[in-house]
């Protein structure tokens, strides 16, 4: 009788391999019977103990099997969709314990070769994650739960060691949980998309920018997790919990009501003139910051707390007018708002409020006479049907004012004229208006004038920087003929005599 041993090492590799590859199966009692088929079909021993060495072998086998059977148990199959035994022992809020591949294989019987083979963890699919808890799943299904998980996270954040890795995941963590409670909240069924409120009308944002600060309590509005609102008149952004405290008027209203500028500079009444309180918010201040620090407003010359005003800096129109400077000062987050909104708006009448800045700043000058004959050229563009096609006058959309009159500036104009920009734009337009009028439209060219005092010369334009114009007819003639014969001017002159002879002229009933 021959007996296989189950010593062999060649053979018992191969049964061992199979074996183990039959694991990914649901049939248990395979196992059992390779082991007991290797006990009856391999390599004979000598006679004499040949029923010793088979129950020796069998026991072996048996108690190989209960170690396979365990590690079957602690080790889910990924592609064994029918692992019930599994599923009965584990609760279903109990996670799988961390088993590694080296601790949860069995172990041979003493004095067994050892025999390793590298397929067996990629055949039970341990050389991938398929059982550890994806990213971004929470086990809090509510609200409440959520809330509690958020507060936990919190406290581990205050707890781990500064900038360390740890403390990053639970960052990550915590920005995870906040956007599912948003999404459990669902705020866009909450949060209207419209709020009026003190003349103020709020659009609910939809960026998720995190680079804005709420203008009510001075935080930053995580866009991914926060409703925010904007106001569309003075771009007032605040959070939807902060908008029942706001208490400042929108000051878009009082630009389109009473669009003025302070022009005294920084009219400074003192703290006691605001009973030691905020301007805006009433809060109580003074000047050694307790409770809360005194900050002045260089446009109202008002005081305000650090939560009125946080140092912004803006040029102040008064000192722009009285001394052409142009350097930003600080000031309250309302007058911030309030200058952007009148950056644009013509309200200053420079020759009333400073005639003497014309003497002082050259490039105004220049930038007045262009704007002179800029409103010369208006009447051609009005008549012209080739001009009113191209819309030439759109050229100046920007700046409207400027042909409307010549008096009226707005603090961009000023900032423009001291960057040098404005003179060079204004150049450009006066360059194309004239070479439409005397080069590319002959209705235009025909309404030139000739000089009647010298009747020498060229068609003349009242816009010509060599030429001078009438203020009672609108002639146009050189200026050196106007300016030697200043006594009279020949259409006025002629228009005179036409009037007095129709007149001097009887009627027909007179004659009759």
């Amino acid at each position: 009788m021959t007996v296989l041993s189950l010593r062999a090492p060649g053979p018992w590799q191969a049964i061992q391999v199979w074996a183990d590859r039959v694991l990914l199966t649901p049939h248990t009692a395979v196992t059992s019977q390779v082991l007991g088929v290797a006990a009856a079909v391999m390599t004979p021993l000598p006679g004499g103990h040949t029923a010793g060495r088979t129950r020796e072998a069998r026991w072996d086998a048996m108690e190989y099997d209960e170690k396979l059977a365990r590690f079957r148990q602690a080790h889910l199959n990924p592609f064994n969709k029918q692992s019930g035994p599994r599923q009965h022992e584990q609760g279903p809020g109990e996670e799988a314990p961390d088993i590694t591949a080296e601790e949860a294989l069995p172990e041979l019987p003493p004095g067994e070769p050892e025999f390793r083979c590298p397929e067996r963890v990629m055949d039970l699919g341990l050389s991938e994650d398929h059982f550890s808890r994806p990213v971004g799943l929470f086990l809090a299904s509510d609200v409440q739960q959520l809330r509690q998980a958020i507060e936990e996270c919190k406290q581990v954040i205050l707890e781990l060691p500064e900038q360390s890795e740890k403390q990053k995941d639970a960052v990550v963590r915590l920005i995870h949980l906040r956007l599912k409670l948003q999404e459990l909240k669902d705020p866009n069924e909450d949060e209207p998309n419209i709020r009026v409120l003190l003349e103020h009308r709020f659009y609910k944002e939809k960026s998720k920018s995190v680079k804005q600060t709420c203008d009510k309590c001075n935080t930053i509005i995580w866009g991914l997790i926060q409703t925010w609102y904007t106001c569309t008149g003075c771009y007032y952004r605040c959070h939807s919990k902060c908008l029942n405290l706001i208490s400042k008027p929108c000051v878009s209203s009082k630009v389109s009501h009473q669009a003025e500028y302070e022009l005294n500079i920084c009219p400074e009444t003192g703290l006691d003139s605001q009973d030691y309180r905020c301007a805006e918010c009433r809060a109580p201040i003074s000047l050694r910051g307790v409770p809360s620090e005194a900050r002045q407003c260089d446009y109202t010359g008002q005081y305000y707390c650090s939560h009125c005003h946080w140092n912004d800096l803006a040029v102040i129109p008064a000192r722009v007018v009285h001394n052409w400077d142009f350097e930003p000062r600080k000031v309250s987050r309302c007058s911030m708002r309030y200058l952007a909104l009148m950056v644009s708006r013509p309200v200053l009448r420079l020759r009333e409020i400073n005639p003497l800045l014309f003497n002082y700043v050259e490039e105004l000058v220049e930038i007045r006479k262009l704007r002179q004959d800029i409103l010369l050229m208006k009447p051609y563009f009005i008549t012209c049907r080739e001009a009113m096609e191209a819309r030439l006058l759109l050229q100046l959309q920007d700046r409207q004012h400027f042909v409307e009159n010549d008096e009226m500036y707005s603090v961009q104009d000023l900032l423009d004229v001291h960057a040098g920009r404005l003179g060079c734009s204004l150049t450009e337009i006066h360059t194309l208006f004239a070479k439409h009028i005397k080069l590319d439209c002959e209705r235009c060219q025909a309404k030139g004038f000739v000089c009647e005092l010298c009747r020498e010369g060229d068609v003349l334009f009242p816009f010509d920087s060599h030429t001078s114009v009438c203020t009672d007819c609108s002639a146009v003639f050189h200026r050196d003929c106007y300016y030697d014969n200043s006594t009279t001017c020949p259409k006025c002159a002629r228009l005179s005599l036409r009037k007095q002879s129709l007149f001097q002229e009887p009627g027909p009933d007179v004659e009759a």
